[in-house]
């Protein structure tokens, strides 16, 4: 296959289905980490081996056979908003096919907090059952991003040419996820909000502080005398990062 067929692929919505479920049920019998639609453990060599079994099964190997370049893949826990990202040389074109690099980079915490609200958790506009579905939804999207790169040297979800592709290989119909944040479990879950009072112990000593932000932890400003943080009213404040189960709230 020549790169620019890989612009031309298109498949049935029962196809897409179909294939979606063979590479799901492929990766459950190789991965040592990934068992079920749950996902508790994940490595890069889980990303990789999806990735081969994409290739295989949406893209005709066409990676595996015609590619030249170094495709990475990698788990994130810092990534907040954005569950996958696709990582590129900012003078992709100026580079010779062989030198070319891509890394695709999950936000893991996304997967692994799933299950911690109940309601439909859509993926590019498919409502999903489990988190390894969604993971493939992500990883999808995040394909889509390599191959506009690989074939037009730019991408951007934003563009008609991305939705075509989402949608005629994968069958997206959107290019946003509403999977559970950390902002969204604290604040269903425990009930914190930015600019909550909160308390909190440490070496057996209590604080008491307002949250400032909610991400994997909840950012704490304490009133300190001593605090290197000072607000618009000359307030001085020590910066804390406490664990979500860990607050009290006032």
């Amino acid at each position: 296959m020549q790169h620019k067929n890989l612009l031309n692929i298109h498949y049935p919505p029962p196809e897409i289905t179909q294939k979606r479920a063979t590479i799901r049920k492929t990766l459950i019998s190789r991965s040592p980490h990934i068992t079920d639609g749950t996902i508790n453990r994940i490595a890069n060599s889980d990303l990789e081996q999806l990735f081969k079994l994409y290739d295989t099964v949406f893209l005709q190997e066409y990676f595996k056979r015609s590619f030249s370049g170094r495709l990475h893949f990698s788990l994130s826990t810092r990534m907040t908003r954005a569950a996958g990202k696709t990582n590129y040389p900012r003078n992709l074109a100026a580079l010779p096919a062989e030198q070319r690099e891509y890394e695709i980079r999950m936000g893991i915490n996304f997967f692994f907090n799933y299950n911690q609200l109940h309601r439909d958790k859509k993926v590019n506009g498919i409502n999903t059952k489990d988190a390894l579905e969604a993971l493939q939804l992500v990883f999808e999207h995040e394909i889509v991003h390599l191959i506009e790169l690989h074939c037009c040297g730019e991408s951007s979800c934003h563009k008609e040419r991305f939705k075509g592709l989402a949608k005629n290989i994968f069958g997206h119909t959107d290019s946003y996820h509403h999977l559970p944040t950390e902002k969204e479990i604290a604040c269903t879950k425990y009930g914190f909000n930015a600019g909550d009072q909160v308390c909190f112990r440490h070496g057996g000593k209590e604080y008491r502080g307002f949250i400032h932000r909610v991400n994997k932890r909840a950012t704490v400003m304490v009133p300190d005398e001593a605090g290197l943080f000072q607000d618009r009213r000359g307030e001085k404040y020590s910066k804390w990062y406490i664990p979500i189960p860990n607050l009290g709230k006032i």
